[in-house]
C-alpha cells in the first residue's frame, strides 16, 4: 500500500486490522490517504481519514458567461469583461477607504 501514517491512540492494533483499514480507504475513498487516526477504546475504534486535498479551478460568472480564465475571450468580450463595473465591498463605517 502507498505511504499513509497511521496514528493509534488508546491502545494497540495488529498489522493485519491496520492494513485492513488501509484498504477500506482506498474502497470507500477511491485514493490512500495521507493519514489515518485511530483511537481504540476497547473493542471499538474510530477511524478519522485525513484525505489529500483535491487542486480546484476557480469559476467566475463574467459577463454572462461562466469562466476559469479569460484566455478564450475574443477581443470583443476582453473589451467587454475590461469595460464592466466591478462592485467592491464597502466599510459600514461611512468613511471613504474601501
Amino acid at each position: 500500500m502507498a505511504d499513509c501514517k497511521i496514528n493509534v491512540t488508546g491502545g494497540e492494533l495488529p498489522a493485519a486490522e491496520i492494513e485492513n483499514y488501509k484498504k477500506r480507504a482506498v474502497e470507500k475513498f477511491g485514493e490512500m490517504p495521507s493519514a489515518i487516526d485511530i483511537r481504540v477504546d476497547g473493542e471499538e475504534v474510530e477511524l478519522r481519514y485525513h484525505l489529500h486535498s483535491e487542486k480546484f479551478d476557480r469559476i467566475r460568472r463574467i459577463t454572462g458567461y461562466l469562466v476559469g480564465t479569460l484566455d478564450r475571450f475574443n477581443d470583443a468580450k476582453r473589451a467587454e469583461e475590461h469595460d464592466r463595473v466591478k462592485h467592491g465591498v464597502g466599510c459600514s463605517c461611512g468613511c471613504d477607504h474601501a
